[in-house]
């Protein structure tokens, strides 16, 4: 019988200020594969969650050509793909004004079959407690 071992990836940061954001999608996204992480018959369970101003990493139709990188947009959409939760605070966006239209929600242009849940912060901070590590961008 295998463990899983929770990790959780919390975003704080506006995107593009920094590269707090690129970091935490990368390491969520790469902490299923490595394997600094495991014992024997471990796994790895990443859960993503967008809080504060990280909401904002999570809006649609990111134009990143002035930075010269890739968007954000692509990799949540990468974090759907290999089917890692992503949590996006509801009290923050209401707090931004933001809607469920304006907000990355699927990844179905590139076959993913999970989604972006939209949770009180309650349920994110039940992540964060039920984790074995927590890693705050």
């Amino acid at each position: 019988m295998s463990a899983i071992k929770k990790i959780t990836f919390i975003v704080d940061k506006l995107p593009y200020k920094g590269e707090s954001s690129r970091l935490a999608l990368t390491h969520c996204i790469a902490s299923q594969t490595v394997e600094i992480h495991l014992e024997e018959d471990e796994n790895v369970e990443p859960v993503l969650a967008f809080v504060g101003n990280g909401v904002l990493n999570c809006l649609k139709n990111q134009d990143a050509n002035t930075y010269g990188v890739s968007t954000l947009e692509s990799h949540i959409k990468n974090a759907l793909l290999t089917d890692i939760k992503v949590l996006i605070c509801e009290e923050d966006i209401k707090r931004l004004g933001l809607t469920e239209d304006t907000l990355i929600m699927d990844a179905e242009d590139l076959g993913a079959d999970m989604t972006t849940q939209i949770v009180p912060f309650s349920e994110i901070m039940a992540e964060m407690e039920s984790s074995v590590h927590l890693m705050y961008f």
